[in-house]
């Protein structure tokens, strides 16, 4: 049997098992739910993949856990599978958003970002195993914490990549097209102190910290380089304590990208040489690097040019993007390690209430992955 037959035959099943991942609830901030969540994933793997040769639970601490189950497999070498199982959408989404399949889209919170992919992942498996098709070993690790920028699963990542022959990110793909660039990620915030005054009886005796925030966001604003692919955006501002007073407080959330890892310490020296106008104004400057720059290396070039040959012998012309969102698979591409991302799901509307994937590509993409392992092996 062809693998392109096999995934359209298990297709009503791999629905099956999306509706039901997309069911559990797994908001980034709900522990108890993360909790339950893992281990329904955990008891589906299983169903479907027979128990794990290898199985490690990592504890999150506040954050979900990270699971890593290693199947053996026919040819030397592994391949890690990356899929995170939190969510952006609120515990009770589903009450008022439930999953759907209809005219060819399936809808739900999570359907997208990225709970196709990560059943695609898991049949991918199964389809290799099933058709005895050669394949290296399979590690397959599930984070809790990638929306929240994966804080305690960076390092168990790292570490999972160190010598897998392929890391595929099963994130959501662009229109198809795999993620072989990704921005980096910098998460900043500006607090400032100023100095208390009544603005009608003693205007001059203030100094005003929404004053010399505004200041800041117009310089920090102008940081951005259309040329070198960096964004700045002020998305928070709080401060003051009434109209007629002197803001005595104020502060501001910043995220950046940049596309270029050079990017990087040209907008840490910005936020060093922050002043205000006002020397009785105080500024610090807190945060820093979430996620550095996915920019293709060598061996990943490789890997997308394997992927695009798999593509071809099913007849399909396999495109490559650069977005602006980052992931997991930043971790593994900044350490020089082969990596591709986007293998998951087309759709769109990620982390929107038009969020659905197309269902008809649910068996190409679960076939590209079969595809591309076997041809590691």
């Amino acid at each position: 049997m062809l693998i392109t037959d096999w995934t359209r035959q298990a297709l009503p099943a791999m629905l099956d098992d999306l509706k039901s991942a997309v069911e559990l609830e797994t908001y980034s901030y709900d522990k108890p739910l993360l909790v339950k969540g893992l281990r329904a994933i955990r008891a589906r793997a299983v169903e479907r993949l027979g128990t794990p040769d290898e199985e490690v639970l990592h504890i999150g601490g506040p954050h979900g856990d990270i699971l890593e189950l290693m199947y053996e497999g026919t040819a030397p070498g592994t391949v890690l599978m990356l899929c995170h199982y939190d969510t952006v959408w609120p515990t009770g989404t589903l009450a008022e958003w439930p999953f759907a399949v209809k005219d060819g889209k399936a809808t739900g919170p999570g359907v997208f970002d990225m709970k196709t992919g990560l059943v695609q992942s898991i049949w991918a498996l199964r389809g290799l195993r099933e058709l005895g098709l050669p394949h290296p070993s399979v590690r397959f690790l599930f984070n809790g914490d990638e929306e929240i920028g994966s804080p305690t699963s960076r390092k168990h990542i790292e570490n999972a990549s160190a010598d897998a022959l392929a890391s595929l990110v099963f994130e959501a793909s662009l229109d198809g097209a795999l993620k072989t660039a990704r921005k980096g990620v910098g998460l900043f915030n500006v607090n400032v102190i100023g100095v208390e005054a009544h603005a009608g009886l003693d205007p001059y005796a203030g100094a005003s910290a929404i004053h010399a925030l505004a200041e800041i966001v117009t310089t920090v604003a102008r940081t951005g380089s259309r040329e070198r692919g960096t964004t700045v955006n002020v998305g928070l501002i709080t401060g003051g304590t009434g109209r007629n007073v002197a803001a005595g407080h104020a502060s501001c959330g910043i995220d950046v990208r940049v596309a270029e890892p050079a990017e990087m310490g040209r907008i840490d020296d910005v936020f060093a040489a922050l002043r205000a106008s006002d020397p009785r104004v105080s500024i610090s400057a807190t945060g820093g690097w979430n996620r550095p720059p996915m920019t293709p290396n060598p061996s990943s070039r490789r890997l997308f040019k394997e992927a695009r040959e798999v593509a071809a012998g099913f007849g399909w012309l396999l495109e490559e993007a650069s977005v602006g969102g980052a992931s997991d698979g930043n971790f593994v591409s900044a350490l020089g390690r082969p990596v591709l991302d986007g293998m998951g799901a087309v759709g769109d509307g990620a982390h929107a209430r038009h969020e659905h994937v197309l269902v008809e590509h649910i068996p190409e993409r679960t076939a590209l992955a079969m595809g591309l392992i076997t041809a590691l092996a």
